[in-house]
């Protein structure tokens, strides 16, 4: 499948400029709208994710769903919803699809889905977010009782220690028919 071309890239200085971005984004975006964040640890995924659900007026807060894999956040003003998936813990399209997300009705985000959406759908969005080398390093994450324990407050604490204010490389790519208009 062709990308539109050139992909366009920014770089964006820090997590208020990422959750803007997410904003700017929301705002193209529709019902049956698959958008798959590729980037390491701490890159700003949930922070993106956040700007997202926010531009889109959706019921909050948005966090990183790594224990339930995926969060449905109704629209607030009539919308569609935005399903935010972390298929970090997924090995296949098949176990993407049976989570039995309503793709058509929502927007739905997906977290490390690089090479899981084999036949899930013919148009998304293709966000690679790259850190510079040797950022993940810099802050450490915060120690952990039980980590089961409060999963939004752990998943808010480490977003927070892996989101250092440096620049990203922000690069999206749209495939498939919706984005080649």
């Amino acid at each position: 499948m062709t990308g539109l071309w050139p992909p366009t890239t920014r770089v964006i200085p820090d997590s208020a400029a990422m959750h803007t971005l997410g904003i700017e984004l929301a705002g193209i975006l529709r019902a049956g709208d698959l958008v798959v964040l590729n980037g390491p640890l701490g890159a700003g995924k949930t922070t993106l994710t956040r700007g997202i659900g926010d531009g889109l007026q959706v019921r909050g807060p948005v966090t990183s769903p790594t224990f339930v894999l995926a969060r449905t956040h109704p629209s607030l003003v009539g919308g569609a919803p935005l399903v935010h998936v972390d298929a970090y813990r997924l090995s296949s399209a098949l176990e993407l699809d049976d989570l039995d997300i309503d793709f058509a009705r929502s927007i739905v985000v997906v977290e490390w889905g690089s090479g899981m959406l084999d036949g899930v759908a013919e148009s998304w969005l293709d966000i690679d977010i790259v850190r510079p080398t040797g950022g993940s390093e810099q802050a450490p994450l915060p120690a952990d009782d039980d980590p089961a324990e409060d999963e939004d407050i752990e998943d808010a604490d480490r977003d927070d220690a892996l989101d250092a204010e440096e620049p990203r490389r922000v690069t999206v790519t749209g495939y498939g028919p919706r984005w080649l208009a």
